[in-house]
Order: structure tokens, then sequence, then C-alpha cells
């Protein structure tokens, strides 16, 4: 049996791909397990990972949208805290995954819902990654037109200043690829380092904002009820960890075997976990120091009208470098979701392929949607409703399974160990389609101010305090440790 590679060409005959270590090389390696002498990484390595990809200015928005909630600041700082420690622990509860299988997150999952059954979480991962790729665009283009607006007079939002639009979409895009098409191991250093300078000049501007708010006006604004600190939650967790669960093997699979899986959570947790509560904190603030931001077309307005000049010019550039650290990990993360659902190319091609996408979505997004929240509210929220039915199932299944067949994985053949039934794991792919429907019940799509969708049993204890998400993990979970457990095909 030859098992087929991601790039279509049987895997025996694939060039040698170059050591992880290969700073200057372009990676080479898809979605095939990486050898055991090439996994030499550690814990530490991902804490700098995660923390870089999340220091980004799309934390205030989220800030922001829990002050919309009816949250106060410090509520909002507290339900920031729970929610993103505790959902990117579930990000390190799966690259232990990675850890095993030395596989991305999606190839693995082919173990559990077959090989073509894992296409229906694979193309829901995609449209996650494009989809955050689209908001990291959009906003570091916001950058620049606001550093526009500030310096030459310019319009403050896209539709005012089209052409400054475009042209933040190109240079945004343009150095997103030239580290994602790198791969692993540039990746590694560039967030390293980037998380001392840029974490630190962060904090120095941010110092800017906390003297010029209104502090006063924060302390007037009303805290929120029970309902509204659990739909918070329930928005950080969706915007924050759900959002790169699918992801969390990508990183992880140069990790050393010997690694220990407290540590993977670990760095997955606090890595992401601090820069978040910081930067949602201040997004909060900024909410419930001025109500006009939240319905605002440009979401760094108040970093215009808040700090000096100069400074709000430098916060511009550093949001436009910070945005970057997050993209090109996303980038470099679809590219390989990418190869998982059959596109048969090299990786450094399906990160192009996803480019071009985001660009496209990026520009419709600045000059065609209106307004900024809504429609990022409601994409974050719909999306975690399908990825956390795939992780309740893909952590459910992980209790038992502790290897992963390298052959089986890239092998789409009915040969495969994982082919399974016609391609389709029913054990898997039932409860995760069943968790969708049944989360679906209490879900409530919103994206401006008419209902698109409103569920049946919205109103319940669940849709009104914003748990579909946690209804389907659970839902999918349960059935697949009733039903699938005991079907799970091993390593050969």
């Amino acid at each position: 049996m030859t098992p087929v590679s991601e790039t279509g060409s049987p895997a025996a005959s694939a060039p040698e791909a170059p050591p992880a270590g290969a700073l200057g090389a372009v990676e080479q390696r898809g979605i095939e397990p990486v050898p055991a002498a090439e996994r030499t990484g550690n814990p530490l390595q991902l804490f700098w990972v995660w923390f870089a990809a999340n220091i980004s200015v799309v934390g205030m928005p989220l800030g922001v949208s829990l002050v919309a909630l009816g949250l106060s600041a410090w509520q909002a700082v507290v339900v920031a805290f729970l929610g993103s420690f505790g959902s990117f622990a579930v990000v390190g509860l799966i690259s232990v995954a990675g850890r095993r299988g030395g596989a991305p997150s999606l190839t693995l999952s082919r173990a559990v819902f077959g090989t073509r059954g894992n296409a229906g979480p694979t193309a829901v991962a995609l449209v996650s990654r494009l989809g955050w790729e689209t908001v990291n665009t959009s906003t570091a283009a916001l950058a620049i037109v606001t550093i526009v607006s500030l310096l030459a007079g310019t319009g403050g939002d896209a539709k005012s200043a089209p052409v400054v639009a475009v042209v933040g979409v190109a240079l945004f895009v343009g150095f997103t690829v030239a580290v994602s098409g790198m791969g692993h191991a540039a990746i590694l250093v560039v967030q390293k380092w980037s998380t001392w300078v840029f974490g630190a000049a962060n904090l120095a501007i941010l110092g800017f904002l906390v003297v010029n708010i209104d502090w006063a006006e924060v302390g007037r604004a009303p805290g929120g009820d029970l309902a509204a600190v659990l739909t918070g939650i329930g928005t950080i967790v969706a915007g924050t960890g759900i959002g790169w669960a699918n992801s969390g093997a990508d990183m992880a699979r140069y990790q050393a075997p010997s690694v220990r899986a407290v540590p993977l959570v670990m760095s997955a947790s606090a890595g992401a976990g601090i820069p978040l509560v910081i930067m949602i904190g201040m997004g909060s603030v900024l909410g419930s120091s001025d109500p006009a931001i939240a319905a605002s077309a440009n979401p760094l307005d108040a970093i215009r009208d808040t700090l000096p000049l100069p400074v709000a010019v430098g916060y511009m550039l550093i949001s436009f470098v910070g945005l970057l650290l997050s993209n090109h990990l996303s980038v470099y993360s679809a590219g390989l979701t990418t190869l998982t659902l059959g596109l048969r190319v090299k990786r450094v091609y399906a990160v192009i392929v996803d480019v071009v996408v985001t660009t496209v979505a990026s520009l419709l997004f600045l000059l065609v949607a209106d307004g900024f929240y809504g429609p990022f509210t409601t994409f974050i929220s719909l999306l975690a409703v399908p990825i956390s039915a795939w992780v309740g199932i893909f952590l459910v299944d992980m209790l038992r399974r502790r290897e992963y067949d390298p052959v089986a994985l890239l092998d789409l053949t009915p040969r495969s160990a994982y082919h399974y039934r016609g391609g389709v794991r029913w054990a898997a792919f039932g409860p995760w389609l069943a968790a969708i429907v049944f989360a679906a019940l209490f879900m409530q799509v919103t994206p401006g101010d008419v209902p698109w969708y409103t569920g049946p049993l919205h109103e319940t204890w669940i849709g009104v305090n914003g748990m579909a998400w946690l209804a389907a993990a659970v839902v999918g979970g349960l059935l697949y440790a009733a039903f699938g457990l005991r079907s799970a095909a091993g390593p050969r």
C-alpha cells in the first residue's frame, strides 16, 4: 500500500524536509507526521507563540463588546480572565495530541471522523481561520486609515478613505506572507522576540491611555447581572481559545515526545491569557469611558481620540505589527488545514490561496459591510458552535487514543485504517451533527438591529446566557463517549 501525501504524490517519494531549526529555509513539510528526530521542541517555545499571537489590538473590540452586553469594566476583566485562560487551556489539551501524533490537529482528526467524514470539521476550521484572518487584515487596514487620517486629515473610516484602506490591506497581506510562508522555525523566532519588543511597547502606550481615560465615567457604569456575565464568558471563549482550538496541535507537532501534558496546557493558557486579559480589559475600560465607541465603524477611534497625536500614530504602527503576529500564525495553520481538506499543493502554495481569499473578504468587509462590532460578534458566535462540538468529541477520543497511525493518516484509499465505512466514521460524525443541531435550538443570530434567526429554545437558560457553544461541546462529547469510543481504530 502506498499512502497518498497532501501534494497528491506518493508519500514515500516526497522530498526530505529540512529540519525544524532551518530558519532560512521555506518549510517543505505539509501535513505528514514530523519524524521523531526533528521533534525537539519545548513548551516555552509555545508560550512565546501564543503570547505574541494574542497581544494584538483585536482584543480591544472584544472588551468593547463586553461593555455592550451590559458589563462594567471590572466585571469584564474577570470575564476576560476566566474566558481567556480557560479556553486556551483547551488549546493546550489539544496540543497534547500534536505531541503524540506529530501532525496538525485536523489531520489527526481523520482518525476520529474518518478520511472523508473529517471534511466537515476541517471545512469549518478553514472558514474560522479565514474569518479571523479577515478580521485581522481589516483591523490592520483600519490602523493605516487612522494613521493617514491623523497625519493628512482624510476620512477616519474605510468607506471615506477607500484607497488608503486598499493600500493597508495590501501592506498587511504582503508582510503576512513573508513570514507565514517560511514555516515553523521562522514563526518560533519571530514570535519570541516580538513578544518582548511589542509587548513592552504596548504596555508603555497603554499607560498613556490609563492617564487619559475618564475614570469617573468608568466608575459610574452599572454592572451586569449573572446572565450578562455568563454571556460575556461565552463571547470571550468563542472569540479567543475556541477560535484557536483546532489549531492547537499545528505548532505542538514539533514538541519532543518527552514533554509532559501539564506544561503544554500551561504554556497555551498563560501564554495567551496574560496578553488577552490586558487587551480585553483595556477595551472594556475604553468602552465604559465612552459609550459611542461601540457604535463606531472603526474600532480604533478610541485610540485616535484619547492619545496625543505622536503617541496615537505610534500605537497604530504597533497595532499593525501586533496583528501581523497573530495573522501569520493563523495563515500558517490555515495552510495546513487546506491541505487536510484535500487541496493537493505544497503548503506554501496553500498559504497563497489563503491570503487571496482573505484579501477579497477584507475589502468586502471594509468597503461594503455596515459597522464592525455586529458582524464581528456574530461571526465568532456562529463558528463557536461547530468548533466546540468538534472539541468535545476530539477531547473524549484523546482519553482512549494515545497514538496515531502515521500511514493511515495520509492514506485516503479504502485500505486506510481510518477509512471506516465509506470514509466516514458515523460514531463521531453523527454526534458532531447532532450537537450542532441541538445547540442551534438555543441560538440567536443578530448581526444588526434585527435578528436573522432565533432558535425555538433561545429564551431558556442556555439560550439567554449564551451557552449554546458549551451545549454543543457537552452533547457532542457525551454522544461520542456513548457510541464512538469502542469503535475507534488504533495504530497498526
